[in-house]
């Protein structure tokens, strides 16, 4: 007897009633998805998965925000490293100009 799993574009059967329910990853985060279904029979399992397909985008543009706010934060961080090392340039060529009339206004 030759026992195959099936895969999406070839599943081991077509009958719903003997297919198994599709299970949430552990990766995804509590709350995010129904729970998971025992072998209620093929309505639930359907049920499930238009669920858990009509979360999958939310999910998505949850993820997206989520690392465009990190991109954000991390620019920020940049500029205000650029515009602190600026003013320090500043600051030191304000130094050496008092310096030297300092030196100038001594020698005289």
């Amino acid at each position: 007897m030759n026992t195959i799993a099936g895969t999406i574009d070839r599943p081991l059967t077509h009958d719903p009633q003997k297919q198994a329910p599709m299970t949430s990853s552990a990766s995804e985060p509590m709350g995010s998805a129904t729970p998971d279904v025992t072998t209620l029979g093929a309505h639930a399992s359907r049920q499930n998965r238009t669920r858990e397909m009509q979360l999958i985008p939310e999910a998505l543009a949850r993820a997206h925000m989520h690392e465009r706010l990190r991109q954000a934060d991390e620019q920020r961080t940049g500029a205000r490293l650029i515009a602190a090392r600026r003013m320090q340039r500043r600051a030191e060529r304000a130094s050496l100009r008092a310096r030297r009339a300092l030196a100038m206004a001594v020698m005289q």
